[in-house]
């Protein structure tokens, strides 16, 4: 006897829908055997041990280079330029002299000037003889000494107006890039080049007013700027503002570095490391370990648990920690971890609580490095 069509479809459509059913139960039930023999795959993390170090007492912040002296120079007067006797980027001394502006006018005038004052003077003396004599009266006297001191201060005026058209340097330093060029007129007040005093060179920075009573003239700081990676300007606090800026309660202070090659410039940012003397012992970790979050800081501890089974493997714990202070790549913590204990301290982003994990330590930093920079 032969089934009809229709059985015979509804018999093959139940084999095959058994047959996906067991091959999904079996999927199943393997996945539960993986996750009774252990859950998800361990993440790869790097891992360092906690340790204490000494650190001295100070304090980060940043600040502004600025030069020790340092101005544009500009005319007094107004003329067309007929000499510059300096080069771009030139060290010159106190009173050389670097620029000159026609002064042929002035220079006329002041032969003439001083032409008239050999007059008056031969005159005032002539009448000095005669007054001497009583042969002229006391009038004809004072009339000759008020025009030989109007000469003279004739003289002085035309001269002082020509030494204002000769531009010298006042004081010693490090030109910039000059802004005139021959020929050109000026105007009174125009920018002709910029000139910086470069050895010492200041730096100016804030600290909080909390601070105030450690700060004192004489504290030593350390200084880097990203223009020289790895190096570290030493210089002492030489200034501190009398007063605090009663908006943000900062206090304004001054240190002078040592720059005698000219490396630090006027403008430059610097990493200010303000030292307060003493030392504090800390327990660091790297500052990649921290997990910063607005409930609170946190770090994963590694730690060796043993299943039921024997097994053992290494999983990682978060734990909530204080941090104090930081130097460099390290911050230090001041409860939650102690010396002596493995934190993850790279990779911990990709954790949670109770995660296994793998430590590959292969592309880690050293974990001893010391904090450098800022205290190189």
């Amino acid at each position: 006897m032969k089934l009809k069509p229709y059985l015979l479809a509804a018999a093959i459509i139940i084999v095959l829908v058994g047959a996906v059913v067991g091959i999904k139960a079996l999927q199943i039930r393997q996945l539960i055997s993986m996750g009774d023999e252990g859950g998800p795959p361990p993440e790869a993390v790097s891992s360092v041990e906690v340790v204490t170090d000494r650190w001295e007492r100070s304090v980060e912040t940043v600040g502004s280079l600025r030069a020790v002296q340092g101005a544009d120079l500009s005319t007094e007067t107004s003329g067309v330029v007929t000499k510059i006797h300096f080069e771009n980027g030139a060290e010159v001394s106190e009173g050389d002299l670097l620029l000159e502006l026609d002064n042929d006018t002035e220079q006329a005038n002041l032969r003439s000037a001083e032409a008239e004052a050999a007059l008056a003077r031969t005159v005032y003396e002539r009448t000095s003889r005669l007054r001497a004599n009583n042969t002229v009266p006391q009038s004809e006297m004072d009339s000759a000494e008020s025009q030989l001191r109007k000469m003279a201060a004739l003289v002085e005026q035309l001269r002082a107006t020509i030494r204002k058209k000769q531009i010298s340097a006042p004081f010693s330093g490090r030109l910039g890039i000059r802004e005139v060029n021959l020929g050109q007129f000026v105007n009174n007040g125009d920018k002709i080049v910029s000139l910086q005093a470069l050895d010492p060179i200041f730096i100016d920075f804030l600290l909080p007013q909390q601070l105030i009573a450690g700060v004192a003239p004489g504290q030593k700081v350390k200084v880097t700027t990203d223009v020289y990676p790895g190096r570290a300007f030493e210089g002492e606090l030489t200034a501190v503002n009398t007063e605090i800026d009663p908006v943000t309660r900062n206090i304004r202070l001054q240190a002078t570095l040592q720059n005698p090659k000219g490396e630090l410039r006027p403008g430059m940012f610097g990493r200010v490391v303000l030292a307060f003397g003493g030392a504090d012992e800390v327990v660091r970790i790297p500052a990649t370990a921290l997990l910063r979050a607005p409930y609170g800081d946190s770090v994963f501890v590694l730690e060796e648990e043993t299943s039921e089974e024997g097994v053992k493997k290494t999983v990682a714990k978060q734990r909530f920690v204080r941090i104090g202070r930081s130097q460099g790549d390290f911050v230090a913590v001041t409860e939650g971890v102690k010396a002596g204990e493995t934190i993850v301290s790279a990779g911990a982003f990709k954790l949670r609580n109770g995660s296994a994990v793998t430590v590959n330590n292969e592309m880690a930093a050293d974990p001893q490095m010391r904090p450098t920079p800022p205290n190189s």
